[in-house]
């Protein structure tokens, strides 16, 4: 199962696909959505749809994940990450995607075995897990993150589901 993992976000919005073929995880590709800051809210989350787009299109996973979103004391950053997250659920979904969705803490004990890792913990994971990456972002180490996440979680969901 091909999965694109998403980590969504308004500036910057990773992405990663990983291969999951039983408990062996193979990296794939990955990459970063910036938007232009100048530009109006909803170029920027046009933008956003068009990245994940085109990912979807050019390496054509079976399944989506995104990370939830979780509250922050400033009100417009928790409302500008949520349109974010919608226009990236709505690009993979579009496409056919079921698109999953896991808690920050989920990803991160997923990858590192605790809830509360760091962004470096979770890259130098991800270059332990996926040796193939190479050097990736931060952005782009939390999307195949969330793809790992969804490779050892999803099919309990998908069996709970039914």
């Amino acid at each position: 199962m091909r999965i694109l993992g998403i980590d969504p976000g308004l500036q910057k919005t990773g992405w990663g696909i990983i291969e999951s073929n039983g408990n062996k995880l193979s990296f794939i590709s990955c990459g970063l959505i910036k938007t232009q800051a100048c530009l109006p809210l909803y170029a920027r989350l046009a933008e956003i749809d068009a990245g994940v787009t085109k990912a979807v299109a050019q390496w054509r996973p079976d399944r989506a994940a995104i990370e939830e979103t979780f509250m922050n004391d400033n009100a417009a950053s928790a409302l500008k990450l949520g349109q974010a997250r919608g226009a990236a659920i709505v690009a993979a979904a579009r496409a056919g995607l079921e698109v999953s969705e896991y808690a920050a803490n989920l990803v991160k004990k997923s990858v590192t075995g605790t809830g509360h890792a760091t962004k470096d913990q979770i890259a130098h994971m991800i270059k332990a897990l996926l040796p193939k990456s190479g050097k990736v972002t931060a952005d782009e180490a939390d999307a195949l993150a969330i793809a790992i996440c969804h490779a050892h979680h999803g099919c309990l969901r998908m069996l709970a589901i039914r």
